[in-house]
């Protein structure tokens, strides 16, 4: 139900943690690793900030051959939004001349729960750095994505416990020609994931996102729906990868998505984090894995009956 670790890599670079200033630590080549720039979120007096800590960094490391930064934690991020962070990262963008992948809200359930992280606009992230390849945030409360265009970006990862139905619909009436890879945590209306497959509608119909290949709409607690919607979506013609996992996946969504299109294209359908019968994911895998589709089935869960006849299932991660 929460986010145990801390992003490994970024960009296809090893995420290497920019240390405190009185530690003594042999710095790897600039270029070499992806920089995590990461500050307490329950601070002391005393402690460097996130925006001295950055500041600290961008006179410690040569700027123009840093290629992809991790934003962790930053001061009271459950109270604050990364609004500052945001407008610190664009008033440096002089200087990061060569980045290409930024990650926002890289924190653990220790550090700040996903529902409870406060973001803000991001997208000024992207005109701020046309040659960005890959973003991703984490966090949905206060998170704004107004549509933008972008040319260049490859990757957009939005992970929430709940994602607004507005920041949805921004994201997917984006014109973002190059994009490859779309992955969004749809959570739960309980954490503000208000959103419907009807505000996937641009997506699913394969109007957005020409070049997209790899789909995932994950952490949903109507995903019974999002896997209907799926099965008779023209984008999944041209995905090799699916991913719909981390959410409340019955019998029901798995046999529409099996009694729709044909998904034999696929190199990889992800399901792990479901409430599939033994019978139905049998009846996955022989639809599937004789035409070299690799099916995850993993995590598989057991709803919770309460005594009084209703069945409790959970997504993957919310609070």
């Amino acid at each position: 139900m929460t986010v145990g670790t801390y992003l490994q890599e970024l960009h296809g670079l090893p995420v290497f943690d920019f240390p405190d200033a009185e530690a003594q630590v042999e710095l790897p080549a600039t270029d070499s690793v992806a920089w995590r720039i990461s500050a307490p979120t329950y601070s002391d007096p005393g402690d460097e900030l996130w925006g001295q800590r950055f500041e600290r960094f961008l006179k410690t490391v040569d700027t123009g051959r840093v290629r992809a930064l991790v934003v962790g934690g930053w001061d009271e991020a459950y109270e604050n939004s990364s609004a500052e962070i945001v407008t610190a990262l664009i008033g440096a963008n002089n200087r990061l001349t060569a980045l290409e992948a930024v990650f926002l809200g890289d924190m653990t359930g220790e550090d700040c729960e996903i529902s409870w992280i406060i973001q803000s606009d991001v997208t000024p992230l992207l005109s701020a750095y046309p040659a960005l390849r890959e973003f991703g945030v984490r966090g949905g409360s206060q998170l704004a994505f107004p549509s933008v265009r972008h040319g260049g970006l490859e990757t957009l990862v939005v992970q929430t416990g709940g994602l607004p139905a507005e920041v949805v619909r921004g994201i997917v009436g984006s014109d973002l020609p190059a994009l490859r890879k779309l992955e969004l945590w749809l959570g739960t209306d309980e954490y503000g994931g208000d959103s419907t497959p009807e505000d996937l509608a641009p997506l699913l119909a394969g109007t957005a996102f020409p070049a997209l290949r790899r789909l995932g709409l994950c952490d949903s607690v109507i995903q019974d729906a999002v896997a209907a919607a799926v099965a008779g979506a023209p984008v999944v013609a041209r995905l090799e990868r699916l991913d719909l996992s981390m959410g409340v996946l019955t019998d029901e969504g798995a046999a529409a998505l099996l009694d729709g299109q044909p998904l034999t294209h696929l190199t990889h359908l992800d399901l792990s984090h479901h409430y599939l019968s033994e019978a139905m994911s049998e009846r996955v895998r022989a639809a599937l894995v004789p035409y070299g589709v690799t099916v995850d089935l993993s995590d598989a869960q057991v709803g919770e009956d309460d005594g009084d006849g209703d069945v409790w299932r959970y997504v993957a991660v919310a609070e």
